[in-house]
């Protein structure tokens, strides 16, 4: 039976039997490749796993004192489309009073809702998978921007090669992810076998 906060192991194996986790030969649009590709938005089309992934989330929250003592008038906010579901999944778990999300519109992150000054609650702010961190830190100055306090931030997956931080709040996370990417024919194992290449994108 899977625990309310799983091992990295038995996320990981969710990810594999949902088909959200694949290994191959993989070419990313920067040109990049890797022998692995996350298509987190499979993970959540099978609601009995969408919760698993989403309480076990939320947990880490709750086992937060600050973010604990705070519910259920918090915010949880997705900085675009990929976090939809994991946003509604954690609120559910939290029982928390709103819900937001963003994405991004002619190079700047803004929100579809129509938000004002000081409406938002303090937030936790939940992805699906951070590869970079870039929409999380984006998505951490909109909210501030509407005066809104920061008080957790979390994801699925965060590749190890992104920050662990976002302006001194740390992100919790289902799995740590050592990525590997490779430009082509340099240490590309697949490459080097012969492999095709399968272009996808983010």
């Amino acid at each position: 039976m899977v625990q309310l906060v799983p091992s990295q192991d038995e996320v990981m194996n969710i990810l594999k039997t949902t088909g959200a986790f694949r290994e191959g030969h993989f070419v990313y649009p920067s040109g990049k490749h890797t022998p692995h590709y996350f298509q987190m938005p499979l993970a959540f089309r099978y609601y009995d796993m969408a919760r698993v992934l989403a309480v076990a989330l939320s947990r880490k929250f709750r086992l937060d004192k600050d973010i604990a003592s705070l519910l259920p008038k918090i915010a949880v906010i997705a900085p675009g489309p990929g976090g939809i579901p994991v946003a509604f999944g954690v609120r559910e778990a939290l029982s928390a009073e709103q819900i937001y999300w963003a994405e991004r519109e002619e190079g700047q992150r803004m929100f579809r809702q129509y938000v004002n000054q000081g409406e938002v609650n303090p937030c936790v702010i939940v992805d699906d998978i951070i590869r970079s961190g870039i929409a999380l830190q984006e998505t951490v100055a909109l909210v501030r921007e509407l005066g809104a306090q920061v008080i957790g931030c979390g994801t699925i997956v965060r590749f190890t090669g992104a920050p662990d931080h976002v302006d001194g709040i740390p992100i919790k996370s289902l799995v740590e992810f050592d990525a590997k990417f490779y430009d082509e024919g340099q240490d590309c194992a697949e490459c080097k076998s012969g492999a095709e290449p399968e272009h996808v994108r983010f």
